[in-house]
C-alpha cells in the first residue's frame, strides 16, 4: 500500500517537473526541475528493488551532468529572456503535434501490452545482475563506448588547443 501511494506521488512529481522543464523560461530553473525529476526517478528505480540504478541515476545524472548543465547555462549566460526568445512561430505547432503523436504511440504501446504479465528476475537492477551482463554479453558494446568517448575527449583537446 505504502509502495502505490509513493509511486503515485512520484509519478506526479516526474510529470510535473517534466513540464516545468520544457515551459519554464529561466534555463537555471528549468535545469532545477530537471534535478528534481532526476531525484524522483531515482525513488522509482528503488521501488522497483534496482538499487545500483538508483544510485547511478543519483551520481551519474543529478550530480555530474546537472554540474555540466549548469555550468554551460552560466557559461553561455543563457539567463536574459530576451535572447531565448523564439523567431520563429511556425515551430511550435509542429513541435506540439509531434508530442501528441508521440503521445498516441507511447499509449498505443502500453495499451496493447496491459493484459500482457511477464516474469521479472529477482535480483534485476543489482549490482550481480549489471556486472555479469556488462562484462559477458555487453562487453564489446561497453569497450566500444569507452573507445568513443576516448576519440571525444582527444578531438576536444586538440580543438581547444587549436583556439589557444
Amino acid at each position: 500500500m505504502f509502495g502505490q501511494i509513493l509511486f503515485g506521488i512520484m509519478a506526479l512529481v516526474i510529470v510535473v517537473t517534466s513540464i516545468w522543464v520544457v515551459a519554464v523560461r529561466n534555463p537555471v530553473r528549468s535545469a532545477l526541475n530537471l534535478v528534481a525529476n532526476f531525484f524522483a526517478l531515482a525513488v522509482l528505480y528503488l521501488l522497483l528493488y534496482a538499487q545500483f540504478v538508483a544510485a547511478v541515476q543519483v551520481i551519474v545524472y543529478a550530480g555530474a551532468i546537472m554540474v555540466l548543465f549548469l555550468f554551460t547555462i552560466m557559461l553561455l549566460n543563457l539567463g536574459a529572456p530576451a535572447e531565448l526568445a523564439e523567431r520563429f512561430e511556425w515551430k511550435r505547432p509542429i513541435t506540439w503535434g509531434l508530442a501528441l503523436l508521440f503521445v498516441i504511440v507511447l499509449a498505443g504501446g502500453v495499451f496493447a501490452r496491459l493484459g500482457e504479465a511477464q516474469p521479472v528476475p529477482d535480483n534485476i537492477g543489482t549490482v550481480q545482475m549489471v556486472g555479469k551482463y556488462l562484462f559477458t554479453d555487453w562487453v564489446y558494446p561497453f569497450e566500444l563506448t569507452s573507445v568513443l568517448l576516448l576519440i571525444a575527449i582527444v578531438g576536444a583537446i586538440v580543438m581547444a588547443k587549436r583556439r589557444l
